[in-house]
């Protein structure tokens, strides 16, 4: 585990998180669904790890690269894949329930902002009953631009009364949510095991990285004991 020391942490009046290799693995029924795509538009398939690599963006700001004039055709068959499988393969990350868990004691308003279409999103927070411990969660097409633009950030605090600033916690694995983050003005919090490269974070790099859930679980009982100490 990692830590900056150009930002003192405090404990967050607000926490979002990236969903996808964040708080869930279902990087195999994505696979399946890009090489479905990506066999009938006529491209090679990708391997799980090229998945993992390459995807980040929306449907709506990736598919028009990636196929050109028939990018709505790619994503009906992406949505359709997707939509038959993606209930089935979905598992938590370890020890993301316990952080959430932890996070639904505190009054603290948490949410979801991921760049996974809206509706599959929702179906999967449901799925897992998890549901109670999101205020909101956005996804994308819910606001006008997607990650990284900050348009999800506010939609996902509109109704918290927070302001997002420095008192709000942006929670991802990629670059994109650190960059979604710098530009919603929240502290950029990265969940990666390889450190956060400098090239690659120029300008968004995280103020704090664990590895995975339960790191971000022991900062938060760590930010909690000191401010139990100065009380």
């Amino acid at each position: 585990m990692t830590a900056s020391d150009r930002v003192a942490l405090r404990p967050p009046r607000a926490v979002l998180f990236d969903w996808d290799n964040t708080l869930v693995d279902n990087w195999a029924t994505i696979t399946e669904a890009f090489n479905a795509t990506l066999t009938a538009m006529g491209h090679r398939p990708w391997t799980i790890e090229e998945t993992r690599a390459r995807v980040r963006a929306s449907l709506r700001d990736s598919f028009p690269k990636l196929f050109g004039e028939r990018w709505e055709e790619a994503k009906r068959i992406y949505i359709d894949t997707f939509a038959s499988r993606h209930l089935q393969a979905l598992k938590p990350l370890p020890d993301a329930e316990v952080l959430l868990r932890k996070l639904a004691r505190r009054s603290l308003w948490t949410g979801v902002v991921s760049n996974k279409t809206g509706n599959f999103l929702r179906k999967e927070v449901d799925h897992l009953g998890w549901g109670k411990y999101f205020r909101s969660v956005v996804g994308a097409g819910d606001a006008a631009k997607d990650k990284p633009a900050p348009d999800p950030v506010h939609l996902a605090l509109a109704e918290s009364g927070i302001v997002a600033g420095p008192e709000v916690w942006f929670v991802g694995d990629t670059e994109m949510d650190m960059a979604c983050a710098c530009a919603a003005g929240c502290l950029p919090i990265l969940l990666n095991i390889e450190p956060a490269d400098p090239l690659v974070y120029a300008g968004r790099s995280p103020v704090w990285q664990g590895t995975g859930c339960a790191d971000l679980t022991r900062l938060i009982e760590v930010l909690d004991e000191r401010r139990s100490s100065t009380v």
